[in-house]
């Protein structure tokens, strides 16, 4: 018996402490040190905060809806009444699917999800989550000069935060899968939307019905992202 037990003991690795047969191939494998002397990890990939963004961008749009409320009484007039309800809901439930579909298209560059990528994310959410707040202030006062400004300052900070967005996830981050020129419209467009969006928030508060058609005018730079980024995107 004792034979038997020293015969099966001569195949256990002491170093490892596990059994191993003549090849090594049950022995674990040597951990390679990287830059530094630092063991190398696995990359995080953007695809976790972009499951994240999604919700988020539900939930947003789900606050959005149950602030609207039915006319009080059952009669057009009374229906017609809730103009700015309809017109505030309308430019931010636009303005949302613009600015998701945009995100969305955004997070499809960067390989990792870098600590600044995830902050800028996490303050383009913010920006955006202030939607369903500032549209129910357009809505309850019946478009006021204050209200709108607020409103065109929530949208000039969804656009900041973007831009911030897209200097991490394209020119840091993935500078190679889209062109100088490209990269460099993509950020004169920001620009131009900001000075636009800021422009309607001063305007707002003497004339709010115009301060909230600039608004509008800007959406329509948003609506297809890939006329500026998707003719370079190589990550299919």
């Amino acid at each position: 018996m004792k034979k038997e037990v020293e015969r099966d003991q001569s195949h256990v690795s002491p170093a490892a402490g596990r059994c191993s047969d003549k090849s090594g191939a049950g022995l674990p494998r040597p951990i390679r040190p990287g830059r530094g002397g630092m063991v190398n990890r696995e990359i995080a990939t953007p695809e976790r905060m972009n499951a994240f963004s999604d919700g988020v961008f539900a939930v947003i749009i789900t606050v959005l809806v149950l602030e609207l409320h039915p006319p009080r009484e059952a009669s057009l007039a009374a229906f017609l009444e809730l103009w700015p309800t309809a017109i505030s809901y309308v430019i931010s439930y636009l303005f949302i699917a613009i600015v998701w579909v945009n995100h969305h298209h955004l997070l499809r560059f960067p390989d990792a999800a870098t600590q600044r990528l995830i902050w800028g994310n996490f303050a383009h959410l913010f920006a955006v989550s202030l939607i369903p707040f500032a549209t129910a202030w357009v809505a309850t006062t019946r478009l006021s000069a204050a209200a709108v400004a607020f409103y065109a300052g929530d949208f000039f900070l969804v656009n900041a935060t973007y831009l911030l967005l897209c200097l991490e996830a394209v020119d840091r981050s993935a500078p190679h899968k889209v062109e100088r020129k490209v990269r460099s419209m993509m950020r004169m467009r920001s620009l131009a939307t900001l000075a636009v969006f800021a422009a309607a928030g001063i305007v707002a508060l003497r004339y709010p019905i115009v301060g909230l058609a600039l608004i509008c005018l800007c959406l329509f730079v948003y609506l297809s992202p890939a006329r500026m980024i998707g003719a370079s995107d190589e990550s299919g």
